[in-house]
């Protein structure tokens, strides 16, 4: 087997940074501005090898198999993960490549194959987002009913995916949402016992997924401060069960010279400009099935639906911004991911002004 370096979500940087959602049409943004981004190939693959160079740790794609509808049909197109990622593995050198997975929606045993696949054509840069769903319309699609417990069928997921690629196999499983008998899969994954694991959760019952089946676990917040109180109880939930569990967050980013062109073009593309339609139909949605967010969140920010689906607004210069991300990590988040309206457009002054920024500040390494 090729030597394998740790993955980049093990590297030294104590603040680590991934794009998210470049694989979706609108990205998070449900916004109707002519820019908005189109996740055309071509601009997805040049913006993976741009985040590579410049030394970002990982790509994560959203999954999504319908959209929310409004004028945009925000996400209706977007590119599966699974190929995505073994796409990406051929075009990049040193990022992670993280592939989003519907437990429901696509089987263990394959999904163990791809990802062992992902695995090998990018030399141990592979990593699931394990998902157990919640879009309705897209359970619909598939003829498939949310579980009672989408929880209890994530961990049987996670059981069969994990025991394949840490080569337990032939092994049978007789669980209440899979069964199997003989199973096995080969090549296992260069990472052992398996490719890095990151969920995304806000719910009591999430976080214990989380600390049973992942490495790192994605939450949100209403406010900086706040996200203290979410770490403190997710590192309890992992420790609980004879695990750590690193916390990240998510963000949406609007970075440009000056706070009030910055706060101008948030405005304009998350109010004045935001696809109506698509927010509430996704507000809707959310509330009723996903509980991923602090309910009070539902009321007070419509704006930041629209502009990165209830995620945290990194608004601001370069300054500002890695201002915010100083605080993040000072209570314990050890990274965020970042979204904006065009990341072909927005990503390299990202990269330009706010890297060496976050260097200065003790965040990342020259």
């Amino acid at each position: 087997m090729p030597t394998v370096k740790p993955n980049p979500l093990f590297g030294p940087n104590r603040f680590k940074l991934g794009v998210f959602s470049a694989n979706a049409d609108g990205g998070i943004a449900l916004t109707r501005v002519p820019e908005r981004w189109r996740a055309d190939w071509d601009d997805i693959a040049a913006v993976a090898r741009m985040a590579d160079r410049a030394g970002i740790e990982f790509i994560l794609p959203l999954a999504r198999w319908k959209g929310f509808g409004g004028e945009t049909d925000a996400r209706g197109t977007s590119f599966e993960t699974l190929t995505h990622g073994a796409a990406l593995a051929g075009l990049t050198e040193r990022i992670a490549i993280f592939s989003t997975v519907h437990a429901p929606l696509v089987h263990p045993i394959f999904a163990a194959k791809a990802i062992a696949t992902i695995d090998h054509a990018s030399h141990g840069r592979a990593g699931l987002n394990i998902v157990c769903g919640w879009h309705q319309a897209e359970f619909d699609m598939f003829g498939v009913g949310q579980a009672d417990d989408r929880y209890a069928q994530g961990y049987e997921w996670y059981q069969v995916f994990a025991g394949i690629l840490a080569g337990e196999g032939p092994f049978d499983f007789e669980g209440t949402y899979f069964q199997g008998k003989d199973i096995v899969g080969a090549p296992v994954s260069l990472q052992r016992p398996r490719p890095v694991t990151m969920s995304a959760a806000f719910s009591s019952a999430g976080r214990d997924f989380a600390a049973k089946t992942s490495d790192f676990l994605f939450t949100t917040f209403a406010e900086i401060d706040s996200g203290a109180r979410h770490i403190a109880d997710i590192k309890a939930r992992a420790a609980a069960v004879g695990r750590d569990l690193g916390v990240f967050t998510t963000c949406h980013v609007v970075c440009r010279d000056s706070q009030a062109e910055a706060e101008d073009y948030y405005d304009r593309y998350a109010t004045r400009e935001a696809d109506a339609g698509a927010v509430d139909y996704h507000m809707a949605m959310k509330q009723a099935f996903a509980g991923s967010h602090d309910p009070h969140v539902f009321d007070q920010y419509r704006k930041r639906f629209a502009g990165g689906v209830g995620t945290y607004p990194l608004i601001g210069t370069p300054e500002r911004i890695v201002e915010e991300m100083v605080k993040m990590a000072g209570i314990g988040f050890a990274g965020t991911t970042l979204s904006v309206v065009n990341f072909k457009d927005e990503l390299p002054l990202i990269v330009d002004r706010v890297l060496p920024l976050m260097v200065e500040a003790g965040l990342r390494q020259a």
